[in-house]
This record gives C-alpha cells, sequence and structure tokens, in this order.
C-alpha cells in the first residue's frame, strides 16, 4: 500500500489526525501545519464538504492551506470543526 494511501485512512480518524496535526505544529515552518491540515481536510471529508460545513468557498480553503496562505485564528478554527477537531493548548 502507497503511503498516502495508507495516511489518507489514518487520518480518517479523529486521534490521529489531531497527532499529525499537533506533530505538524511543532516544526517553525507554519506552511508545514497548513500542509498537514490540508491532508487533514481531504481525508475527513474532502476540500468541498469542508469548505461547506466551515462556511468558506472551496476557493477560499485551497488559498488558506497553500503554502502560502496565512489563515485566522476564526479561520483556522472553524476549518478544523468542520472536520471534527478543535484548538487545544498544552504546556511543554
Amino acid at each position: 500500500m502507497k503511503h498516502d494511501q495508507w495516511l489518507f485512512e489514518q487520518l480518517q480518524d479523529a486521534e490521529f489526525a489531531a497527532q499529525y496535526l499537533n506533530a505538524a505544529g511543532e516544526d517553525d515552518d507554519p506552511r508545514t501545519y497548513l500542509t498537514a491540515l490540508r491532508k487533514v481536510v481531504e481525508a475527513r471529508g474532502g476540500m468541498a464538504t469542508v469548505a461547506q460545513r466551515a462556511a468558506l468557498s472551496r476557493e477560499t480553503l485551497y488559498r488558506t492551506l497553500s503554502t502560502r496562505g496565512n489563515p485566522t485564528i476564526k479561520t483556522l478554527s472553524a476549518v478544523l470543526k468542520a472536520t471534527g477537531l478543535k484548538f487545544s493548548v498544552t504546556a511543554h
């Protein structure tokens, strides 16, 4: 099985998706997180469905999750909620 297919299947599990995003958030480059979130979106409903749930246009969602995206907290929160996830903060 290809790695991409394996990852796609694993990201359908909310707990795995949360851990995946938390790991991506450890990287100093915010593009890493946006790329990871895009994969989560694709696995947990797809761009069109998640955009609709987040009350965004599909084009806005694509732009938001691009490597040049600079989303607001409000947009990120809406996208996460639309995938069944939410922000959380932990001490390190």
